[in-house]
């Protein structure tokens, strides 16, 4: 359904958001992913940090997509690397992205069901909702490891609708993944955005196939 932002919030019974490039500032998982983890490996490994990282971004790739790119006990074990602590020890990078916040303070307000729906592990979501307070503005809040399939899956939406039950056509799902809201669209969905600029460190992304917002405050009158 091709409608601008502001008239599918009207309309949505339902409102999905993503977490990290959605509300949560994405500068925090890059960092942690491309910088941290890398040099912490490298140190570990006795290799030059460029190398770390070459190196990891290839095992990235391997799994992107997969549940097991997402799930901090599979990167622990991987990579001999404590990475639930280390996400806590730079704990006060996590930020809400510009708006965010009002924004879910605003629809938490109307007469719509809201559900975070996130491919973060457990220990990621519940680190972010302490430093946020985010889970106070969500009817519920759905990691895909409860699910045992990823975003990208249609065994997700499918384990998903079982669980709380929606009617696609009358929800709204927003997310910064192109790869996940093409995978929403072949569920049924009705109504995508993605956001434009989910990383505050990075140029807004241009050329997405789905209508964007540059923040999910643009949604607002």
């Amino acid at each position: 359904m091709n409608m601008d932002p502001q008239s599918a919030l009207e309309q949505s019974a339902t409102l999905m958001l993503d977490m990290d490039g959605t509300l949560l500032d994405l500068a925090f998982d890059n960092y942690m992913w491309k910088e941290l983890i890398p040099r912490r490996y490298a140190v570990a490994n006795d290799l030059a940090f460029e190398d770390a990282r070459e190196l990891l971004m290839s095992k990235y790739e391997a799994v992107q997509g997969d549940l097991e790119w997402y799930c901090l006990d599979h990167w622990c074990d991987r990579l001999g690397i404590d990475v639930v602590q280390l996400h806590h020890d730079v704990s006060h990078r996590i930020g809400y992205l510009p708006g965010a916040l009002d924004f879910l303070r605003e629809v938490h307000d109307r007469d719509v069901r809201v559900l975070l729906v996130t491919n973060s592990h457990r220990d990621t979501l519940a680190l972010k909702d302490a430093m946020t307070g985010l889970g106070d503005y969500f009817e519920g809040l759905h990691s895909s490891h409860d699910y045992g399939h990823a975003k990208e899956s249609q065994q997700f939406w499918e384990a998903l609708q079982e669980d709380v039950g929606f009617d696609p056509e009358t929800t709204l799902f927003v997310d910064d993944s192109q790869t996940v809201l093409e995978s929403a669209r072949q569920y049924g969905i009705g109504m995508l955005l993605t956001v434009t600029q989910p990383d505050t460190s990075a140029p807004v992304i241009q050329g997405s196939k789905f209508r964007g917002v540059e923040r999910v405050a643009d949604m607002l009158p």
